[in-house]
C-alpha cells in the first residue's frame, strides 16, 4: 500500500512564483521545476481562504453565493449557445475558414480557454479537428526551416529525415522484400537502425507510395475465363453450403448468366438434392427464346449435377452441359465470386438461425444484386438492365452528371477566396 502523502504548497508561494515567473524562487522548499512551470503556465486562480486579510465568514459566504449564481447563469447561456450551434449546423470540421483574421480570432479564443480547460478538450468543443488547429498554429508561428513540412520543435517526437530515409531504403530494397511490414519494423529495431511502430511504417509506405520489389514471377497470372457475347449464351450452376447456428447445414443452389451476371434462379434446401438443380434449370430456361443457339451450362461434377434426373433436363431443353475442369480447362469461378459476395457482404452480417431465415436473406440479396447494385464491369448498369437491354443510356448519363458535378465543385471551391488570395490576384486566377 502506498502511504505517500501529496505535498501541498501555500497559495501565496504559488502567487509569488507566478508573478516573478521564476520556477526557482524558493530553492529551500525543494519544489519540483515541472510543478513550478505548470503554475506559471496556468496563471493565478481565484483563492478563497480564512486568512485574516480575506474578511469575515459572512463575506466569504456571500462571495460564494455570488459565484454560484454566476456559474448557473454562465451554464445556462452555454447550453443555449450549444443548442443554437447544433441547430444551425455550424462546425469547422467540414467547412473552410479562408479568412486569416477569423483563424486568428479562433486561435486567440483557444489560448484564453486553455487557462481553464485542457487543450485536448478545447478544439473538440469548437468542432475543430486537432490536425487543423495545429496546422493553423504552425502557420501563425512560422518557421525558417522551409525544407521540412512542419517545424520540428512543434512536433519533437516525429521521425527525423535520416530515419525516414533509412525506412525508405529498407522498404524498397530487394534484400528485405521477403519480410512483411511488421517483421521489417521489428528487424529494423533489432539491428538498431529505426525504432518506430509498424503502423508508422505502414502509414509512410501508403502516404509516400513506396513500392516494394515484390513482382510476382510464378505462377503466371490467371487467364480470363469464359466470357459470353449475349444473354443466355453461357450459364453457371453451383451449390454452396452454409452452417446454421444449430449446427445443421443449408444448401443454396443458383444459376447465374455469364453475360449480365444476373441470377436467373435459386433455391435453398436442407440437403443435397438433385431435384434442386432441375428446378433452377427449368426456372431459368423459361427466359429462353425459341430458335436461338444452345445455352452452355457450366457446372462441376458433384452428385447434385451428375445424375439421371439432371440428364433428363439436358435431353429436353436446348441446354448443353459442360463440366468445369473436365470438359474445359476453366473453372466455375464466375458463380464462385458471387458466392463470396453473398456470404461476406450480406449473409455473415446476419444470424443464420433457421432455413426460413436463409431463404429470406438470399431472396433479398438476389433482388438487390439483380435490380439495385450497379456492376463495375457495366459502367453503372445493373445485371437486370444488361440482361434485358434496358440500361444502354446509363453510362452516358452518369458521365454527363459527373461533368456537371465537377463544374459545381469547381465553382464552389473558387468562391472560397481569402484576403491573401484577393491581394495577389487570386480571383483573376480562379476565373
Amino acid at each position: 500500500m502506498n502511504n505517500r502523502r501529496r505535498k501541498v504548497c501555500d497559495h501565496r508561494i504559488k502567487e509569488q512564483i507566478v508573478r516573478s515567473r521564476n520556477p526557482n524562487r524558493f530553492p529551500d522548499l525543494h519544489i519540483p521545476p515541472s510543478t513550478a512551470r505548470s503554475w506559471i503556465q496556468r496563471g493565478l486562480g481565484e483563492v478563497v481562504s480564512l486568512h485574516p486579510d480575506a474578511g469575515s465568514e459572512d463575506v466569504l459566504r456571500d462571495r460564494i453565493a455570488t459565484l454560484e449564481r454566476r456559474v448557473r447563469i454562465l451554464s445556462t447561456l452555454l447550453r443555449l449557445k450549444t443548442v443554437l450551434l447544433r441547430i444551425s449546423g455550424c462546425q469547422l470540421d467540414w467547412h473552410r475558414l479562408p479568412d486569416s483574421s477569423a483563424k486568428l480570432t479562433v486561435l486567440h479564443a483557444v489560448e484564453r480557454a486553455r487557462r481553464v480547460l485542457p487543450l485536448s478538450l478545447v478544439p473538440r468543443v469548437l468542432h475543430l479537428s486537432p490536425s487543423r488547429y495545429h496546422a493553423w498554429v504552425r502557420v501563425e508561428q512560422g518557421c525558417d526551416l522551409d525544407d521540412q513540412p512542419s517545424c520540428p520543435r512543434s512536433t519533437p517526437h516525429r521521425l527525423t529525415p535520416e530515419e525516414v530515409g533509412t525506412m525508405k531504403k529498407m522498404v524498397t530494397s530487394a534484400v528485405y522484400r521477403h519480410m512483411a511490414i511488421r517483421a521489417l519494423a521489428l528487424h529494423a529495431q533489432r539491428i538498431g537502425k529505426v525504432f518506430a511502430h509498424p503502423a508508422t511504417w505502414a502509414k509512410l509506405i501508403l502516404e509516400r507510395r513506396w513500392l516494394r520489389p515484390r513482382l510476382r514471377v510464378y505462377p503466371a497470372k490467371a487467364k480470363i475465363g469464359v466470357r459470353a457475347d449475349r444473354p443466355n449464351a453461357v450459364w453457371h450452376v453451383d451449390c454452396t453450403i452454409l452452417k446454421l447456428l444449430d449446427g445443421s447445414n443449408a444448401y443454396v443452389h443458383a444459376v447465374i448468366d455469364n453475360f449480365s451476371r444476373r441470377i436467373l434462379a435459386w433455391t435453398v434446401d436442407d440437403r443435397i438434392n438433385p431435384a434442386s438443380t432441375c428446378r433452377i434449370l427449368l426456372a431459368a430456361a423459361k427466359n429462353l427464346v425459341p430458335g436461338l443457339k444452345e445455352t452452355d451450362v457450366f457446372m462441376d461434377g458433384g452428385s447434385e449435377n451428375a445424375n439421371d434426373e439432371v440428364d433428363g433436363v439436358f435431353d429436353v431443353k436446348p441446354l448443353r452441359r459442360i463440366l468445369a475442369q473436365v470438359g474445359v480447362s476453366y473453372s466455375n469461378s464466375l458463380i464462385e465470386a458471387w458466392w463470396r459476395s453473398l456470404r461476406h457482404q450480406w449473409l455473415y452480417l446476419n444470424s443464420l438461425d433457421t432455413l426460413a431465415t436463409v431463404r429470406r436473406l438470399v431472396g433479398w440479396y438476389v433482388r438487390e444484386h439483380n435490380e439495385v447494385l450497379p456492376h463495375a464491369a457495366f459502367d453503372g448498369q445493373t445485371p437486370a438492365e444488361v440482361y434485358f437491354g434496358l440500361g444502354a443510356d446509363v453510362p452516358e448519363r452518369l458521365k454527363r452528371e459527373g461533368q456537371k458535378a465537377r463544374h459545381r465543385r469547381l465553382e464552389k471551391n473558387r468562391q472560397a477566396v481569402c484576403s491573401r488570395c484577393a491581394r495577389t490576384g487570386g480571383e483573376e486566377l480562379a476565373a
